[in-house]
């Protein structure tokens, strides 16, 4: 089903939740993982997973369609994951890199995230990354996501993303190379 069609239906308060169960369907996995390369943890990315989605509950009437229904969910839940970050480093008194190497501890230890030698460097590479970068880094590599649609999601410019995935290439690669 289209977004029009899902936004128009939502508009509607008789078939209101029928709407928004087809938007949770269309777009619950990939909010899901998106979250989920951010947070490593299977119980954190659900509870995140399902507070974007009330988030969107909340808000889906005053949706202004200025961007993409998929931009602005996915928007949402990177404010989550990043708020998400922030407060578990203001919580723990953790710096930068106990978080990081709090979450590889977590991947290391989930079967279902359990890969090869080298994906598994490359996932621990990326947990070193400072959360934004960490963030452009997978919406560019894994999602395949265009820059002029980052620049949504993130609100920031297509050159700061470019470079920010430049740099986080680099420091990835370095990490990889440092552990060959």
């Amino acid at each position: 089903m289209e977004d029009q069609d899902i936004l128009a239906k939502f508009a509607d308060p008789a078939a209101r939740n029928v709407a928004f169960n087809q938007l949770v369907r269309k777009y619950q996995t990939k909010v899901y993982w998106h979250i989920r390369k951010m947070v490593v943890d299977h119980d954190d990315a659900d509870d995140l997973t399902q507070d974007v989605f009330v988030k969107v509950w909340k808000h889906l009437e005053n949706f202004r369609q200025d961007a993409s229904l998929y931009t602005w969910i996915y928007r949402i839940a990177t404010n989550e994951c990043l708020s998400f970050l922030a407060s578990k480093r203001r919580k723990y008194f953790l710096p930068l890199n106990d978080v990081g190497a709090e979450l590889a501890a977590k991947m290391e230890a989930d079967p279902s995230l359990a890969g090869d030698d080298i994906e598994l460097r490359l996932q621990k590479a990326i947990l070193k990354l400072p959360d934004k970068q960490r963030l452009v880094f997978n919406l560019r590599y894994y999602d395949e996501m265009p820059y002029e649609q980052m620049a949504e999601v993130t609100g920031t410019s297509v050159g700061a993303l470019k470079a920010s995935y430049h740099h986080a290439a680099k420091k990835i690669e370095q990490y990889i190379n440092e552990q060959a």
